[in-house]
């Protein structure tokens, strides 16, 4: 467990769950976006860190909504299946190939200016 789990006392990875819950079904966001919306802009690996325990924590986390900063569904091999990430988001209106998100921009959610 990284010593940075929420269970060992550290409140990083519960800031970055707090703002995973809140974003909207049908969006996604980026580790990058949400380092810099919890004022850790240089932290996007350890928001990555925090996404990959976040099913063992808490299920209702949707860590299928956050990718890297090409809209690249890179987190998907600490689903159930590889292809459970993508199906989610499709599930959500968002069209996925080669997983890659078609037409990101339209579907990315930025907490900076969505959480003021």
């Amino acid at each position: 467990m990284p010593k940075n789990h929420p269970e060992n006392g550290d409140n990083f990875f519960l800031k970055v769950y707090e703002v995973v819950k809140q974003v909207p079904e049908g969006r996604v966001t980026t580790y990058g976006a949400i380092a810099r919306f919890i004022g850790a802009p240089g932290a996007s690996r350890m928001v990555g860190w925090a996404m990959n325990g976040s099913h063992t924590f808490d299920p209702s986390i949707p860590a299928h909504r956050v990718v890297n900063r090409n809209g690249l569904l890179t987190g998907k091999s600490h689903f159930r299946h590889p292809g459970l990430m993508q199906q989610m988001l499709e599930c959500e209106g968002i069209k996925v190939d080669n997983d890659q998100i078609i037409n990101f921009a339209k579907f990315f959610w930025d907490p900076c200016s969505e959480l003021i």
